[in-house]
């Protein structure tokens, strides 16, 4: 059976793959002219720790995004205009997020980190609020899943969801006051994210 969803995967997929190589992009290398010795090169690479510990809570996040979103499509077997535009939102989410991944690479050892991490919450918010917007579509007004999914599976995947927005409004408003707390919270809890994910898919394979 034809998916109805099939261009809409096809184009979600292009998004996640641009955002993830935006990613990396930010990450400069040292400028030749400012190194002069093999130590100096390396204490460089060293000096620029705060760009990959970024990098790699956002690669997380963009990962974990895709993986959900792939297995999310498999789960649907209807077309509804409504769906179609709810993944604008996680869509938008995404694309945006190499925007606050530089900077806070470029402010986490300042005085000015805090601007850069609440953006950041922010848009960590913005992408659960698109999940939480995705699953509405595809259960309201009718549902657009497969018969025969089980239906405990949709609504513990929305359970997780309300519970990543709670997290994220606190990360967010504890931004503004320990920053670097706000960002470790979103960093751990998308390595848990990462590690359930990949917990509950064994147990589906198996």
């Amino acid at each position: 059976m034809e998916n109805p969803n099939s261009r809409l995967e096809a184009f979600c997929d292009g998004v996640f793959a641009i955002a993830l190589t935006l990613l990396i992009i930010e990450i400069k290398i040292p400028p030749l002219e400012s190194v002069h010795t093999k130590n100096e090169l390396w204490a460089a690479f060293a000096k620029a720790w705060p760009s990959w510990l970024a990098f790699l809570v956002s690669f997380i996040t963009i990962l974990i995004s895709w993986v959900n979103h792939s297995h999310a499509l498999k789960l649907i077997g209807k077309y509804s205009t409504k769906f179609t535009y709810s993944n604008g939102l996680l869509l938008l989410s995404i694309i945006i997020l190499p925007f606050p991944t530089a900077a806070v690479a470029e402010y986490f050892q300042t005085d000015l980190v805090q601007p850069a991490v609440t953006l950041y919450c922010a848009v960590s918010l913005l992408n659960n609020a698109g999940w939480l917007v995705l699953q509405h579509a595809a259960l309201h007004p009718k549902p657009l899943y497969k018969s025969g999914i089980d239906s405990n599976k949709i609504k513990t995947a929305a359970h997780y969801t309300r519970i990543g927005f709670v997290l994220y409004v606190f990360a967010f408003v504890l931004s503004f006051w320990f920053p670097i707390a706000a960002f470790l919270i979103i960093g751990f809890s998308f390595i848990a994210w990462l590690i359930l994910g990949i917990i509950l898919k064994e147990e589906d394979e198996n």
